[in-house]
């Protein structure tokens, strides 16, 4: 018991460890999780997870990776599919039989008997959400080859266990003389029947939840053990079509615009991420130097034709003739990560395919974290280069993304457009966004708070929120809602927060920062625009640092933010004080300056030559 709970801690430890060393430097996580548990297991030999969990460890992977498959079908809406086009149909259609083909040759060359060949190709079709989300966050992908990665991600990790599980079965039959035709049908009604299975318990949810038949302390529990039962019974029905259900599950409850399921979001994606971790970390440690030894240089040559062939012709081929642009299709024939489904039905399988007197089923636990490791370091490594080489690349500039179209979020972006700073306005009223329209400002038109605002508006490329309508609780609730996707620091609102003991105000946990150290609210910005206060901004350097800015800006100046070379974003806030450098720019909010005589003379010798012009 003692032993178990030490190891449950260590894994945490070293699982949340490595997620946050891979947030600080950019690195692939999985790659340090990989290389933690790989350590803590057969090098140092802190834990054995079989020895610690016996029989249990297979079934709480199991579990975990069903949880994990439908979380990601909870993000794929089917509104996202047009910016994918037809490449998802495709690459399920096609792409998932010629990756089979094409992988099962390879394996065979590399040589690997047929049977355990054509079983680890069905497994490798995967690519995995996992992996594919961090890597897409982290290059900043435009929208149609990353909705078509995410959805293949998604998409073909239950089809990769259901190819293994088709493999496996028919060697199992075949030595008792069955046919092919005589397990691929029940195959399918098998995946049709989990799949049913999946969408009738989303059905289900979908009924419950916002007639109020479950309380709100329950809803979490009840939809993750609705999740294991769906899983455990399609299981029932065949091998790893629980795989299917709780994907199927997942995508048709998102699709279902379930409202009571929007306030669990920030729950079950923390589920997912320590659910990966520990998976990681357990599947790592649970290797063996006995495994790694088959490991010889044909499984080199073939990690080399996994990278450069059979993936680049999978892709290359299932794509012929489709809408997607042939600098996407390249993009998508290089970025092919696989994850925790790989690694779990893999090790699956190997005790299978040993049990049926196939040795060469002891490689594939080793094989598997060979091409996990060989997938996500190409991919990790080279993602942000291949996507710019590419031209796929999104924004790479930090962001500013303003709520309220206000003569103040007007004039502050027109000044952060001018620093070639990405800036997007938004606001539900056309009518406040027509000076927005005049002065050509990125705009979107729409409610902020609407759930189909987060299908049509990309919020990966910005880095900071401003919400700054006129209504200041307006703007506390939108802060507190995107607080948790773009972060509780970098999300700001006009008006100073309250004392913590002042119970009569709004507290400061459920608004964002405070924008000036002064302040402001939305009337104080608000008046000053019209008594005639701009935006200015003041370049520092080694020869101007922050000191002389201060004495050259009037003294009623408020500082707003810093703007760095990279195009990072400090604010001046009650809370923050950034610390500026050479190379920055200060952004500040200013009242006028008094003109000299010399201006005033030179303003009215203008205006006389025009009157005399038309004279």
């Amino acid at each position: 018991m003692e032993q178990q709970a030490l190891v449950i801690a260590l894994v945490g430890v070293l699982g949340i460890g490595a997620q946050w060393i891979a947030w600080r430097t950019g690195w692939p996580a999985i790659v340090l999780m990989l290389v933690a548990g790989f350590l803590a297991g057969p090098v140092l030999n802190l834990f054995d997870p079989e020895a610690a969990f016996g029989p249990m460890l297979g079934p709480m992977i199991s579990i975990g990776v069903a949880l994990i498959l439908f979380e990601g079908g909870l993000s794929l809406d089917l509104r996202e599919l047009r910016h994918a086009g037809d490449g998802v149909w495709r690459l399920f259609l096609f792409g998932i039989p010629l990756g089979w083909f094409f992988g099962a040759w390879g394996l065979h060359f590399a040589g690997l008997v047929w049977p355990v060949a054509v079983l680890f190709a069905g497994i490798l079709v995967v690519t995995g959400p996992t992996v594919v989300m961090p890597l897409l966050r982290q290059a900043s992908v435009q929208p149609r080859p990353a909705a078509i990665l995410k959805w293949e991600a998604i998409v073909n990790d239950p089809a990769g266990a259901l190819c293994a599980v088709a493999a496996y079965e028919y060697f199992r039959l075949s030595a008792n003389g069955a046919t092919l035709f005589e397990v691929v049908p029940p195959m399918i009604v098998a995946a049709v029947l989990a799949a049913a299975l999946g969408y009738a318990a989303a059905w289900v949810i979908a009924y419950l939840f916002p007639r109020g038949m479950v309380p709100e302390y329950l809803k979490v529990p009840v939809l993750l053990t609705m999740v294991i039962a769906v899983f455990v019974a399609a299981n029932l029905i065949e091998h790893e079509a629980g795989l299917v259900s709780v994907t199927v599950m997942g995508v048709a409850l998102a699709n279902m615009n379930v409202q009571s399921l929007r306030s669990i979001h920030p729950f079950k994606q923390n589920i997912a991420v320590l659910l990966v971790s520990g998976i990681f970390i357990l599947l790592s440690a649970s290797l063996n130097f006995e495994e790694l030894r088959y490991l010889e240089w044909r499984i080199g040559l073939f990690l080399l034709g996994l990278l450069f062939i059979i993936r680049p012709a999978t892709v290359l081929i299932a794509l012929l003739g489709s809408s997607v642009p042939w600098r996407e299709r390249l993009f998508l024939a290089w970025i092919a990560p696989r994850g925790i489904v790989l690694v779990a039905i893999s090790g699956l399988f190997a005790l299978r395919l040993a049990d049926l007197g196939y040795a060469d089923g002891n490689i594939l636990i080793g094989l598997s974290f060979a091409v996990v490791v060989a997938t996500i370091v190409s991919s990790g490594f080279t993602v942000n280069l291949v996507a710019r080489l590419l031209g796929v690349k999104g924004t790479t500039r930090p962001g500013l993304l303003i709520v309220g179209a206000t003569p103040w979020t007007i004039a502050l972006a027109r000044q952060m457009n001018e620093l070639k700073t990405p800036v997007t306005i938004v606001d539900s009223s056309w009518q406040r966004l027509a000076p927005v329209r005049q002065q050509g400002l990125p705009f979107y038109h729409g409610e902020i708070l609407n759930e189909a605002t987060e299908h049509n508006l990309d919020l990966t490329p910005f880095q900071v929120l401003v919400a700054a309508t006129e209504n200041e609780a307006y703007n506390a609730l939108v802060c507190n809602e995107f607080a948790y996707e773009i972060g509780r620091d970098a999300v700001y609102q006009l008006g100073e927060a309250s004392e913590n003991d002042d119970y009569r105000a709004l507290p400061e946990s459920l608004r964002g920062r405070a924008l000036f150290q002064s302040g402001f609210g939305v009337e104080d910005v608000g008046q000053l625009k019209r008594e005639g206060w701009v935006f200015r901004r003041t370049r520092l350097s080694d020869q101007f640092d922050f000191n002389d800015a201060q004495q050259k800006l009037p003294e009623a100046n408020q500082m707003l933010l810093l703007l760095r070379p990279d195009g990072t974003m400090r604010f001046f806030s009650h809370a923050v004080q950034p610390q500026p450098r050479a190379g920055d720019t200060i952004i500040s909010f200013s009242p006028p300056q008094p003109k000299t005589p010399e201006e005033v003379a030179a303003k009215k010798a203008a205006k006389r030559g025009g009157k005399a012009q038309t004279a």
